[in-house]
């Protein structure tokens, strides 16, 4: 029997109950594979009333998927009331991810799909990590730095160098090694889990124009064009580094598999633009497949029936379909 997925619910108070009973009722018309939820079953009765149904095990899931939307409980929630966080509902979610991780990296659940955080309720009571990305990541004995994020949509798969960082402090950080480390990561990430056998990176430049052979900056002469070259040794079909105004219309998005972006923002406003309500964060470089939709707790619009499921949907699709693929591959 192939194993379901794991899906942890995120905060608690935050849209992540709402968008997975929601991917869950769409599971006919999305034909999506078997999986459970993992997280205080409370916070998707609060709102939400179809059918669900505790179990205590993963291998239930396939059997209870058909009829109701399985959860493995996590019962230290709080008081929770949707649109509200608390540090309770942070500890919760903390510890659903911890579950969910480890059934994933056993093989018990084939893939991981993470709900959103609220990573100022979780900094409260002590995480230290830069997202779940990272946290992921030290679970299955991978360095945080060699863990990749890509963002992936119909038709844009991005990959920014740095993340969490001020924009101000990108360029140095930026280096030969940790270009070259990314794309690497970037390159084995759509053999393994999109099936391309042959990659086509393409990388932004970091200045505007790509900095005008060097007249603007020199980011890309330093550290872009020699990546590039040591790529091309490697026989990795990497190209670039080209103005980042002009690489995300249409027509170029066809000439490439992955953007290899500098910083946040330079790979995640087109990718948000083209696909708000269907992106999707994949780490690259795990042992396990991770998956997550690309959107945040919107505590807002939290328990308001408003929260739209379709990057959750996207989230789950591409966890099985890269799950199959490395099963498939014995990777």
């Amino acid at each position: 029997m192939i194993a379901p997925l794991a899906v942890s619910m995120g905060d608690p108070a935050g849209v992540g109950p709402e968008v997975i009973a929601k991917a869950w009722a769409a599971r006919e018309r999305e034909q999506l594979a078997p999986f459970f939820a993992v997280g205080d079953v409370r916070a998707i009765s609060a709102v939400w009333h179809g059918p669900v149904e505790r179990i205590f095990d993963p291998a239930e899931a396939n059997d209870v998927f058909t009829s109701a939307l399985p959860v493995l409980n996590v019962e230290d929630g709080g008081e929770i009331t949707p649109g509200i966080p608390d540090v309770d509902g942070a500890r919760c979610a903390l510890h659903a991810l911890e579950i969910a991780a480890g059934l994933a990296r056993s093989g018990t659940a084939r893939a991981l799909v993470t709900g959103p955080v609220s990573k100022a309720q979780l900094y409260q009571i002590g995480f230290t990590h830069p997202g779940q990305t990272e946290f992921v990541a030290e679970r299955c004995g991978i360095a945080g730095e060699n863990a990749v994020m890509m963002l992936a949509g119909p038709s844009l798969r991005v990959v920014p160098v740095t993340t969490h960082v001020p924009l101000a402090s990108v360029s140095g950080l930026l280096s030969i090694d940790l270009i070259v480390a990314k794309a690497r990561a970037t390159a084995r990430g759509l053999i393994r889990n999109f099936g391309i056998l042959i990659p086509r990176l393409a990388f932004a430049g970091f200045n505007p124009h790509a900095g005008e052979g060097g007249a603007i900056g020199r980011e890309e002469i330093d550290f872009i064009i020699p990546a590039i070259e040591i790529l091309r040794e490697e026989g990795i079909d990497a190209t670039g580094p080209f103005a980042s105004d002009t690489m995300f219309h249409e027509r170029a998005r066809a000439t490439y598999d992955a953007a290899i972006c500098c910083y946040h923002d330079q790979a995640l406003v087109p990718l948000k633009t083209l696909h708000f309500d269907e992106g999707v964060n994949i780490t690259l470089g795990l042992p396990i497949v991770r998956t997550s939709p690309d959107h945040g707790t919107a505590f807002g619009i939290a328990g308001k029936d408003r929260a739209e499921p379709g990057a959750t949907i996207a989230a789950i699709r591409l966890a099985a379909s890269a799950a199959e693929r490395r099963a498939a591959a014995g990777a």
